[in-house]
């Protein structure tokens, strides 16, 4: 991991004494589900006022961003530092291949949305995140990735990864709408991008590898269109989801 990316996981680490007094944060619905708080949490609107509200705008314990953020911006100012340099080893190797600039700038993104918004079906949440801006290939390869990634492709030296048994256990067994789309994907004319993304996933996640967005600053230039207004403010279809990282604690 790059010491830019290992310094922000230090700014942000801060206790809640860091927010400001009365600022009050509501968990995401989502991250409450089957939990205590997932019927409890909405009690806390009866103890607003008289100083304590709701958080609304920036959160006092993240970096500021940029009035017009750019894809770097939030690889080093909102990504889990963890994913961020696992994407950044993934485009590395696929370049010292010397594949293509759409297999390199697919593995950049294949894991976006883990590294700053959600885990759950992350291959369909992140090709949605960047569809406006990248190639189609590019895209569908990212949400295809998800699928292939557990089933073997001996002809290009793919096996199921060791890691997936001490992630999900040995009986794990993918449910079937990533089954189908794998059978399809294995028919698309675009198989071989989505694939090489897997070939050049590695499973392990070395806080030691010294790499930089920077270093990929050509490649997103040619095949991440940036919109002049940043992301967020495009008006683009997903314009919502990188205003989410960029205010993840707003309360509406």
């Amino acid at each position: 991991m790059s010491d830019v990316l290992r310094q922000r996981a230090e700014d942000i680490t801060i206790t809640g004494a860091d927010l400001q007094a009365g600022q009050v944060m509501l968990t995401p619905p989502i991250c409450t589900m089957g939990a205590r708080a997932h019927v409890t949490q909405y009690d806390i609107f009866a103890t607003l006022g008289n100083g304590r509200h709701l958080m609304m705008g920036d959160d006092p314990r993240l970096p500021k961003m940029s009035a017009q953020p750019r894809l770097a911006d939030f690889f080093r100012q909102r990504f889990v530092p963890m994913v961020a340099n696992h994407l950044l080893h993934s485009a590395s190797l696929a370049r010292k291949k010397g594949l293509d600039e759409k297999v390199v700038i697919a593995c950049l993104l294949h894991d976006i949305a883990m590294a700053g918004l959600i885990t759950s079906d992350h291959g369909y949440w992140g090709a949605q995140l960047i569809e406006p801006y990248v190639d189609e290939e590019v895209s569908w390869a990212v949400r295809l990735h998800q699928a292939l990634r557990y089933f073997p492709d001996e002809a290009v030296g793919y096996s199921y990864p060791e890691a997936y048994i001490r992630y999900f256990g040995e009986d794990y067994q993918p449910p079937d709408y990533l089954r189908q789309a794998y059978d399809g994907a294995r028919r698309h004319r675009w198989y071989m991008t989505s694939r090489l993304i897997t070939v050049n996933d590695p499973y392990t996640f070395d806080p030691h590898t010294a790499i930089d967005i920077d270093d990929f600053e050509d490649v997103i230039g040619r095949h991440f269109r940036q919109p002049k207004e940043g992301l967020g403010f495009d008006n683009s279809p997903v314009a919502h989801m990188w205003r989410t990282m960029i205010w993840p604690r707003n309360s509406l």
